[in-house]
C-alpha cells in the first residue's frame, strides 16, 4: 500500500560523485581576506571577507562566515553565515544559520535550520567566477624555479673522453 514503485530507469541512474574537500580552515583560525579558486573548502573557524569558489564550500558546525556575497557551486551550512549566498545548490543543516538573501537552483534544509532572508530560485545561476587557471600559483612558481635552474652541459671534449673509455672496455 505504501510501497514506492520503482521503475528500471530510476534504479539505473548513476550516483553523482561527491566533491572532495581539498582545504580546511581549522576551528582555532580567524581569517580576514578572500578565498577564490577551485576545489572544495571547509571552514570550521571564523572567516571574514569574500568567497568566490568553483567547487564546494562547507561551513562546519563551528564555522562562522561573514561575507557580503558568498559565491560557490555548492554550499553546505552547518554553522553560521552572515551575507548573501549565490550558488547552484544550497543545503542548510539542522544546526545551520543564515542571515542573508539566497539565489540558487536547488535548496535543501533540515528541521531546525534557520534562514532570515529571501530565497530566489532560478533555473540557472550565474556565479560570475573567473575562469579556472591552468596552473595554481604554487605550480606556476615551481615551473618558474625549474625554468630558472641552470643546466650544466659537459664540454664536448669531456663527452669524447667518456665515449673513448667505453669503447676501450
Amino acid at each position: 500500500m505504501f510501497k514506492r514503485n520503482t521503475t528500471p530507469t530510476e534504479a539505473q541512474q548513476p550516483v553523482q560523485a561527491v566533491e572532495r574537500i581539498t582545504s580546511v580552515l581549522g576551528s582555532g583560525v580567524i581569517w580576514h581576506g578572500s578565498i577564490d579558486g577551485s576545489g572544495g573548502v571547509r571552514i570550521e573557524g571564523a572567516f571574514e571577507g569574500e568567497i568566490a569558489l568553483r567547487g564546494m564550500l562547507v561551513i562546519g558546525e563551528t564555522g562562522r562566515v561573514t561575507c557580503q556575497n558568498v559565491r560557490a557551486n555548492a554550499v553546505i551550512v552547518a554553522g553560521a553565515v552572515r551575507g548573501n549566498i549565490t550558488t547552484q545548490k544550497l543545503e542548510i543543516r539542522g544546526s545551520g544559520r543564515v542571515w542573508g538573501d539566497v539565489v540558487t537552483t536547488a535548496f535543501v534544509t533540515e528541521e531546525g535550520a534557520f534562514l532570515r532572508g529571501q530565497i530566489r530560485m532560478e533555473e540557472t545561476v550565474e556565479l560570475d567566477l573567473e575562469p579556472a587557471p591552468e596552473t595554481t600559483p604554487s605550480e606556476a612558481a615551481q615551473a618558474e624555479s625549474i625554468a630558472a635552474t641552470e643546466i650544466i652541459v659537459p664540454a664536448p671534449d669531456q663527452t669524447q673522453k667518456i665515449r673513448k673509455k667505453k669503447a676501450k672496455e
